[in-house]
């Protein structure tokens, strides 16, 4: 899921749709550009994603699901670039690794789990 841009000028809410006429994302554009509150759906009305946009970047908190409903991941963005804390999930819901992110790269200590949620390693990261 990239962010996409439609023609120059549009400014407006935006709804895209699956062949069957579900709705696979809602969101608005500015200018062309991606802006505010969207959200990405499934086949069969689920959530797959959810976060903000300015300027036809991500920005701020967005969280990703599995098909089965349970997290997939989380962690914000700043100027479209993966900044701060981020999480990951196996599917069991056990975490598989949390870390931070400064201007897109890993940075400081990262936790990795099992499974079973029990940490398996730290590393540190210089960024």
């Amino acid at each position: 899921m990239k962010p996409h841009a439609l023609s120059d000028n549009f400014t407006g809410p935006y709804l895209e749709h699956f062949a069957d006429g579900s709705v696979s994302c809602s969101g608005a554009y500015e200018n062309g550009l991606q802006t505010g509150h969207w959200i990405y759906y499934l086949k069969g009305g689920a959530k797959k994603a959810e976060g903000w946009f300015v300027d036809g970047r991500f920005e701020g908190v967005w969280t990703w699901w599995r098909a089965t409903g349970g997290k997939l991941q989380e962690g914000t963005y700043k100027a479209g670039e993966q900044d701060g804390y981020w999480r990951r999930w196996h599917a069991t819901g056990a975490l598989i690794d949390e870390g931070e992110f400064r201007a897109g790269k890993k940075v400081g200590p990262w936790k990795t789990y099992d499974k079973a949620g029990s940490l398996k390693a730290e590393k540190t990261f210089k960024g």
